[in-house]
């Protein structure tokens, strides 16, 4: 029994040291040779403070910013509260929330009551922190964006495109645009010098 116990404590302490030491140790640096700017969490720097990540949504509200899609995330945007609706497609409220956001967003983008509009724009993305909206909800929100900062249409045109991301492969998925980068692009575009 004592021989048993000797073996069991021996492979235990080896699979910790293993497992929960130099595996994830190897991995970490591994990742932080090959890929150091994602595996520190993609960071997003403006004027030396971290002001966010690529990869986690942000509420942004108002004209003059790129709005992304709706969250359910705690009260928005909560990446300690990861979550979706769970309303399915035939709930009523579900029904009603669509309808709702739909003519709002209609509203803010100066469309017409029968325009068609994407899929993003009224629904939230599983996680509820989805940083990316679809080309042609960004390409909706442009004109807004570029009259509330008194910009060129243009820019703003090159300002989503220099932020469009392709499908990985160019097979899996559709282009996106990542919202958080978009804005803060946005942001510099319109800093006055200081």
């Amino acid at each position: 029994m004592k021989r048993q116990f000797l073996s069991a404590l021996r492979v235990t302490l080896f699979l910790i040291l293993v497992c929960g030491i130099i595996y994830p140790l190897s991995v970490t640096a591994v990742g932080n040779l090959v890929f150091p700017r994602q595996a520190q969490g993609s960071l997003i720097h403006d004027q030396g403070k971290v002001i966010g990540s690529s990869l986690l949504g942000q509420a942004f509200e108002g004209g003059e910013w790129f709005h992304p899609r709706s969250s359910h995330a705690g009260e928005g945007y909560d990446a300690t509260a990861s979550a979706a609706s769970n309303l399915g497609p035939t709930n009523p409220d579900f029904l009603a929330l669509v309808k709702d956001r739909g003519d709002q967003y209609r509203q803010a983008n100066n469309l017409s009551d029968d325009a068609d509009i994407p899929v993003d724009a009224v629904t939230s993305s599983a996680s509820g922190l989805d940083p990316h909206i679809s080309l042609a909800n960004a390409k909706l929100q442009t004109r807004r964006v570029a009259l509330a900062r008194d910009v060129s249409t243009d820019t703003i045109v090159r300002l989503v495109k220099n932020n469009t991301q392709s499908p990985y492969f160019n097979l899996l998925g559709q282009k996106t645009v990542n919202v958080v980068t978009l804005n803060r692009d946005l942001a510099n575009l319109t800093r006055k010098p200081q």
